[in-house]
């Protein structure tokens, strides 16, 4: 029997996981502070054959919440990189005509 991995559909989304020590070096931070996040409750995991995964986008979502996490982020792990990464040749780079602007206010 074919063992069969449901694709997402339209309105899913795949769930990215990473583990203790990526999240820690994508965020510049003690791995120690991403095992205290998970004890405090504020982002969210599975256990997978003992390990903990880490849902990457509540990793996101604590690290800018955390402004010690957000600077170490900015200069020490994955933030560091975001200059070299942008486009400088226009040609690549996406209209800002067909990029949509999002009107919705923020709190």
């Amino acid at each position: 029997m074919d063992n069969i991995i449901p694709q997402p559909t339209g309105d899913q989304k795949e769930i990215v996981r990473v583990s203790i020590s990526e999240a820690a070096r994508l965020f510049g931070v003690n791995p120690q502070t991403i095992r205290r996040a998970i004890k405090n409750q504020e982002i969210t995991y599975v256990v997978v054959a003992g390990r903990y995964k880490i849902n990457f986008e509540s990793l996101v979502k604590w690290s800018q919440k955390k402004t010690t996490v957000k600077n170490k982020s900015e200069k020490f792990g994955i933030g560091q990189y975001v200059d070299k990464w942008k486009i400088k040749n226009t040609l690549y780079s996406p209209s800002t005509k067909s990029v949509k602007k999002d009107t919705r206010i923020k709190e």
